[in-house]
């Protein structure tokens, strides 16, 4: 079995690429030939990156910024050279340069579609690309998607569902002690820390939980990590309503101070509002450590069948600070329901959310569609 993984950017910076290297390496382990074919960002030269005996990345320049994606014409004549060389194209989508470097290549084998999330802001592109969506969607031998909520629901693959399936997203949480972890329990010693993680812009929700500490005594500690667009407008929010001791923007934070935070807080909160966020790998990276989630029921999204409510945590209403706030004190109020959700919060990662677990499920689908 030969696999050649196709779509978005190097050097690895999102979820979506995220998802296809670590399938890359995860099937290239178990001895599975599976290379990638990207995009560049960041001005990184054209470049062959050979990771192991069966993985290699082909990273080729970006050279036209247009509707909100990037182009890579170098993608179709890679790809037209080396497709014949593999038994299964594995697209991931959003992506209208993977998809059309397929489209001009007319690759006889089988073809993996990733939805990971339908086009939703950008009208236009959209407009534009639609045509070719509608191709690669009767083309695909099988859809999948990360939950099997959003592929369900997504308005896009409703006249497809009898070829649709799901790979949720696994990831690996380093389990060795952070040396950071004790310095931010002694920083807010004796306080609830909640930790969030993610860019600074609207579909986060991050205002709903700033306004939630309000109904919050001076116990709760809210810790937002990342940066984004929305860091001057937050941080008056949070001086507007005196919530500089109870909240704080921590800005861009390194691998290693995630691990650190993750380590150190006592509940993580995903508070976004719009189905843009699909899955968010943040709330597993947090159950790989036990915490509890606190996250929003996000019409069509996966992200509530992710964190499963009453299990692995709790969901609560999108935009909707005191149902947060009540949340978290609903967590904290009893011992046992904190421990009860901890433990069915690691289980849930352990029992759907490793990246063992991931490339298992997609080699099951490589070989059905092989069969």
């Amino acid at each position: 079995m030969k696999v050649l993984q196709v779509g978005k950017f190097y050097p690895i910076r999102g979820g979506v690429e995220k998802v296809e290297y670590d399938l890359m390496l995860g099937l290239s382990n178990q001895g599975v030939r599976c290379d990638m074919l990207c995009a560049s960002t960041e001005d990184h030269p054209e470049a062959t990156i050979h990771l192991n005996e069966f993985a290699s990345m082909f990273v080729m320049p970006t050279q036209i910024n247009a509707a909100a994606t990037k182009l890579a014409p170098k993608m179709i004549m890679k790809l037209r050279k080396i497709a014949k060389d593999y038994d299964i194209i594995h697209i991931h989508h959003p992506d209208p340069m993977a998809c059309l470097a397929l489209f001009l290549t007319n690759f006889k084998g089988k073809v993996v579609l990733h939805w990971h999330s339908d086009i939703l802001k950008q009208k236009t592109l959209l407009r534009l690309y639609k045509p070719l969506q509608d191709w690669l969607i009767k083309r695909a031998d099988i859809i999948v998607g990360t939950t099997p909520v959003y592929v369900q629901q997504s308005k896009f693959l409703r006249s497809v569902q009898n070829k649709v399936d799901y790979i949720p997203i696994g990831v690996d949480v380093d389990q060795k002690l952070s040396p950071i972890k004790e310095s931010v329990k002694a920083e807010y010693l004796n306080k609830k820390i909640i930790f969030s993680l993610g860019r600074l812009v609207e579909y986060k929700g991050y205002e709903y939980l700033i306004k939630s500490a309000k109904y919050l005594d001076d116990s709760y500690q809210i810790l937002i990590g990342g940066k984004g667009p929305l860091k001057d407008e937050l941080q008056q929010l949070i001086d507007s309503n005196n919530l500089s001791e109870r909240v704080k923007l921590l800005g861009f934070m390194t691998d290693e101070e995630v691990t650190g935070y993750y380590q150190a807080c006592d509940l993580f909160c995903l508070s976004s509002i719009l189905k843009t966020e699909a899955f968010a790998i943040v709330q597993i990276e947090a159950m790989g450590y036990g915490k509890p989630i606190v996250s929003t029921k996000i019409p069509e999204s996966g992200v509530s069948w992710v964190n499963k409510d009453g299990v692995s945590g709790l969901t609560v209403d999108i935009c909707d600070e005191h149902a947060l706030a009540d949340a978290f004190k609903q967590i904290f109020g009893k011992e046992d329901v904190y421990k009860n959700l901890s433990n069915g919060s690691k289980n849930r990662y352990l029992e759907h959310f490793t990246r063992q677990k991931m490339v298992d499920k997609c080699l099951q689908i490589y070989n059905k569609i092989l069969a």
